[in-house]
């Protein structure tokens, strides 16, 4: 009996693993490339999966690859990028799935934003326009106002998105946009003020359970670059009740029936605000902090629900774990990466410091605004999410992510820090 994995985040491909095995099931991997799990699969036992190297972007040819797979129970798709691959494919198999068009919606940040704007679940509408348009400027500034936020409406990782401030930097976003390669169409949003959190849900029939919260703090504006993370948050009893209605509404509007949600919202001084819903687990550590937090290994609901069956965790009061942080790791400039120095500090810090790499020796690091630039992820816990930043703060402050500068293209090199 199989569980195929349609590729998967960077992290929790073990945890997926033993989930699998738990339940009696096999896990098989498609992805493009294997050395991209490299961190993950050389601490598997040999044998733990099986994985296939295919083109994960030719639904016809995994079609078919699956459908000669003797057993295929369930699919699991995880990332952004394959998602409506995998909607694809669960479709076309006949697997237990999200419907295809919700998971369509949860890719198009403008037509969530205007459909929980249609239920007043959100005070502000998306507004779309091709950044060349002629009236693009006239149109947001009337329909949108200041300040803004335009971007992508299937981006990911904080790409193409602008912080429009004044009128000046709606000039200078939309010059920036009409010359990049968009995933989806360019639109303006409010700017909501107040600090980021990623709620981490769990959905069954209808019904929403909210997990926990977890801390975003970001780079300071203009940037959306993501840079430290902590679960869970210590809300009072009252407001955590209060957001879990809130999170129930908000995914019901979007028709979310059931699996793992990563909603990304802002707590503005007039309540809770959307940013963007994923339509599954968190990234970089986030799944990780979820299954060492409560206790249990949060995955074990991702294949259940993958094979169709209400997931143990809508129901079981996890024993519970150390609140977890983590930062991410950037260099100071973009360059070929070549090492992290500072890593034999770590087992002298509090908090089961450690470091998750991302990136290997020889990668280029050519973007510092968004979340494409980090090289790994400094882990740290402890008893308290506050408790747990310091420690990973501290940790991470140990360390210097290094890059030299990219080769001239006649080979010498170019001058730089």
């Amino acid at each position: 009996m199989t569980v195929a994995c349609l590729e998967s985040l960077t992290f929790g491909l073990g945890r997926l693993v033993d989930a699998a095995g738990t339940l009696g099931e096999r896990l098989l991997l498609l992805t493009r490339d294997p050395s991209f799990y490299a961190h993950e699969l050389d601490r598997l036992p040999s044998g733990s999966l099986d994985v296939v190297e295919t083109d994960t972007f030719d639904v016809e040819g995994l079609t078919d690859a699956l459908r000669r797979t003797p057993e295929v129970r369930g699919l699991i798709s995880s990332t952004d990028t394959w998602t409506l691959a995998g909607a694809e494919l669960t479709a076309r198999l006949g697997l237990p799935g999200l419907d295809p068009d919700v998971l369509r919606l949860t890719r198009d940040k403008a037509a969530v934003r205007n459909r929980l704007h249609g239920a007043a679940l959100t005070r502000g509408r998306a507004v779309e326009t091709p950044a060349a348009a002629p009236d693009a400027r006239r149109l947001l500034l009337k329909e949108v106002g200041l300040p803004a936020v335009v971007k992508d409406t299937a981006g990911t990782g904080s790409q193409n998105v602008w912080l429009v401030r004044d009128e000046e930097e709606l000039d200078r976003a939309l010059d920036q946009a009409a010359g990049r390669n968009l995933k989806g169409r360019l639109f303006a949003e409010p700017y909501f003020c107040g600090p980021v959190y990623s709620a981490e849900t769990l959905t069954w029939d209808h019904r929403t359970r909210l997990l926990g919260v977890s801390s975003r703090l970001m780079s300071p504006e203009p940037r959306f670059r993501e840079e430290v993370t902590a679960f869970p948050v210590a809300f009072p009893e009252p407001r955590r009740a209060s957001l879990e209605r809130w999170l129930d509404a908000v995914l019901d509007a979007v028709g979310y029936t059931d699996r793992f949600a990563h909603v990304e919202f802002v707590l503005t001084a007039d309540g809770p605000e959307v940013v963007e819903i994923n339509p599954r687990i968190g990234g970089a550590l986030v799944g990780e902090g979820l299954c060492r937090a409560l206790g249990v290994n949060v995955y074990e609901a991702m294949v259940q629900t993958a094979l169709g069956r209400r997931p143990h965790l809508m129901d079981a009061e996890p024993p519970g774990g150390p609140a977890v942080a983590f930062v991410l790791g950037y260099p100071a400039a973009p360059g070929v990466f070549t090492g992290v120095a500072g890593l034999d500090r770590l087992p002298g810090m509090p908090g089961a410091a450690t470091w998750y790499p991302v990136r290997r020796i020889g990668d280029p690091v050519e973007h510092l605004d968004d979340s494409r630039g980090y090289a790994g992820i400094v882990y740290a816990e402890a008893e308290t999410a506050e408790l747990a930043t310091h420690r990973a703060v501290a940790a991470a402050g140990a360390l210097r992510v290094l890059t030299e500068p990219f080769p001239e293209p006649d080979g010498r090199r170019a001058h730089g820090g």
